[in-house]
């Protein structure tokens, strides 16, 4: 196994009050989940050895651990992105180490662009899968089978019972939550109008510049992943307006309560083993009518 990924989580198993079993990584603006951890030690990643540092406003870049609800957790404050110049292995460092301390699922938030022509900036979208626009992948050369195989099964890349039961929770916590498909691209730029044009014809319904890498890396690893999209802004030429990254920050800020009590409620479900969870948590999810009635015609997209 890669040393450094090995030196961290060891590092870290010295000062966590409890060993982990729910992970969350929090995106741009999202960070304040983090504040509800009970008994909690803030690392700042600087001090954890190896960890990539961010620099992106809207991420804290700190480590914190506790409880919430009870239930053991680490939350990474921030991230970091393919697009400050961090390679692959780097992106994807933080999310090994959730992996490698135990934690048997990871939510994973991101604030993304809205695609789909029905969503509206605030809503919550639940991750149904991904596309890969970075043009890598984060398990490219040589393999390191003490952390997974060489060609992983990506096709319930978030895994459909966790899925159900985050729309269970979300129903019962009386928080709107869409779903739908995310696409990652490496940015810095915002898209234009005619690649979202194009993701739009692929099937995407909401577009940022993150979480693709981590996910592929977490599945690889065998931990279950669960993803949440904020819909910060609609992406180019959806709306008559320039994207600016205030807007996205802004946005999580007036969202922020029903964020922060569905990740509490997913994190204490995940943590007992589905207790409280519907009986229809685990029953088939029917897309909205107006999906439905778009197949072989050009869809309105839920």
């Amino acid at each position: 196994m890669d040393s450094k990924l090995a030196a961290a989580a060891e590092w870290l198993r010295g000062k966590l009050p409890h060993p982990p079993l729910v992970g969350v990584i929090l995106g741009s603006g999202l960070g304040d989940f983090a504040d509800g951890v009970d008994e909690r030690v803030t690392i700042a990643y600087g001090d954890i050895p190896g960890f990539p540092a961010s620099a992106v406003v809207g991420h804290s870049g700190t480590l914190v651990a506790g409880t919430v609800r009870g239930v053991p957790t680490v939350v990474l404050s921030g991230r970091v992105h393919y697009y400050e110049g961090h390679p692959m292995p780097a992106v994807v460092f933080p999310a090994r180490v959730l992996g490698l301390l135990g934690c048997r699922t990871v939510i994973v938030t991101n604030a993304a662009g809205g695609i789909d022509k029905s969503f509206r900036s605030g809503n919550l979208m639940l991750l149904d899968d991904h596309i890969n626009g970075f043009g890598t992948n984060p398990l490219m050369g040589a393999n390191d089978e003490d952390l997974g195989p060489r060609f992983p099964d990506m096709s319930d890349a978030y895994r459909k019972d966790l899925r159900m039961l985050a729309l269970a929770v979300a129903k019962r916590q009386h928080v709107p939550l869409r779903h739908g498909v995310y696409l990652g691209v490496h940015g810095p730029s915002y898209e234009t109008p005619a690649e979202i044009r194009a993701f739009r014809t692929w099937g995407a319904h909401a577009v940022g510049m993150s979480t693709v890498p981590e996910v592929i890396a977490l599945n690889q690893m065998g931990v279950g992943v669960l993803g949440i999209s904020c819909i910060t802004n609609m992406a180019a030429g959806v709306l008559k307006q320039k994207l600016d990254h205030k807007e996205v920050l802004e946005t999580t800020q007036r969202v922020k309560g029903d964020f922060v009590r569905l990740l509490t409620a997913l994190v204490q479900a995940l943590g007992t083993g589905r207790s409280g969870a519907t009986e229809d948590a685990f029953r088939p999810v029917a897309h909205p009518a107006g999906r439905a009635k778009a197949r072989g015609k050009k869809a309105k997209r839920t």
